[in-house]
């Protein structure tokens, strides 16, 4: 009998590597005659970097960068997959709100430089792909500051290159007339593929100032301010078609910067993490996929990681459930999604609070249970 254990993180108590390590462990004392393969999975966000190492017997590397506000510098672990050619970043590792004092959010004054510092570390490790997550930013620059960082050339109003060690703010995106992304380059050789699950445009209504913008610090002033200079950017870059493109105003207009200056690809982050991990390979021959998450609701729908495993299991016809901390209105929905079942890690006696404290030992014993109670087959 073979299983494939693929849980997404339990936000806030265990990461996915340690959710598919308990399920093993509980699975194992169930029962010592079945193969188990542990490839916990992520949705592109927060613990990408650490599922997809843990996944593919990667490692994690460090690199001291530019954190968001320019006179900043923050040590952010970015990963080398086991293929040794692909390298997987976290942009909120050097470039996002949760480094950040809540007085010191204003996105005028913050920079994706670090990002860009992180894209040239993993380009020098000898990398030729780079999965590169874009949520949980600080930033309202439209990726200025990390195609400077990446070593891009950069053209200011006065007709001068910028100082490659001013990092560019979202306060000096009016000072911007050119790009430059010259073959040659340092980052030039290198495939980029940003993990987004947003559809925002670069400026508008639904773009990223006007949307994003308030949760980093700015003022309704400033995000008028910002929303034009985005516009005004994309117009002089003659970039109005990217602007556009769903996904380009996430994480403060990076998503368009990707596109703009490094011939990005957007895709969503649950199939880039799937894809990266071999999943759809792991799961030939196996008997079941357990997969799981802090809460299962109507949410895990929309991008979510346990969601697109499932579906993978549909397509392959392998019965997928889902061990999960709680359950929400519109579960029932994600049966249609792929799952064959899914049941909680506790038994209701205990507080959110403490399922939380305990979750590591809870997906140990419920992963024993369920597999216990199973016959073995003939």
């Amino acid at each position: 009998m073979k299983i494939v254990v693929a849980p997404d993180k339990f936000k806030g108590c265990v990461t996915a590597p340690d959710a598919a390590r308990a399920m093993g462990a509980g699975l194992r004392r169930a029962r010592a005659d079945i193969e188990i393969d542990e490839c916990p999975v992520a949705d592109g966000g927060e613990g990408t970097v650490a599922a997809l190492v843990a996944a593919t017997g990667g490692r994690l590397e460090s690199a001291r960068v530019t954190g968001p506000l320019p006179e900043m510098k923050v040590d952010a672990a970015f990963g080398i997959l086991g293929d040794r050619a692909t390298a997987v970043i976290e942009m909120a590792a050097a470039s996002g709100l949760a480094l950040l004092r809540p007085q010191d959010r204003n996105p005028l004054n913050t920079t994706t430089f670090g990002t860009g510092e992180l894209l040239l570390a993993a380009e020098r490790m000898g990398v030729r792909h780079i999965i590169l997550g874009i949520g949980g930013s600080a930033t309202t620059d439209a990726g200025i500051g990390c195609a400077q960082g990446a070593g891009l050339t950069i053209v200011l109003e006065n007709g001068q290159p910028v100082s490659p060690t001013e990092p560019l703010c979202g306060g000096d995106l009016d000072s911007v007339i050119l790009v430059k992304h010259a073959r040659g380059s340092p980052i030039d050789h290198v495939r980029i593929t940003v993990a987004c699950d947003v559809t925002n445009p670069l400026y508008g209504p639904s773009g990223a100032a006007c949307i994003f913008g308030p949760q980093k610090g700015a003022t309704p002033q400033q995000v008028r301010e910002l929303d034009d200079s985005l516009r005004r950017l994309a117009e002089r870059l003659g970039k109005t078609t990217e602007a556009a493109t769903p996904g380009s105003g996430a994480a403060g207009g990076l998503g368009f910067g990707m596109l703009a200056f490094f011939n990005a690809t957007l895709r969503p982050g649950a199939q880039i993490v799937l894809d990266a991990v071999r999943l759809r390979e792991r799961l030939r021959g196996a008997d079941l996929c357990i997969t799981g998450e802090g809460r299962l609701d109507v949410q895990s729908l929309s991008g979510k990681a346990p969601i697109a495993v499932a579906r993978l299991c549909k397509e392959l016809n392998v019965p997928c459930l889902a061990l999960v901390g709680a359950i929400g209105e519109g579960a029932d929905a994600a049966r249609t999604q792929g799952l064959t079942a899914y049941a909680l890690i506790h038994d209701g006696t205990l507080t959110p609070a403490e399922s939380m404290i305990r979750a590591e030992a809870l997906l140990e014993r419920s992963a024993e249970r369920w597999l216990a109670e199973r016959p073995p087959r003939p």
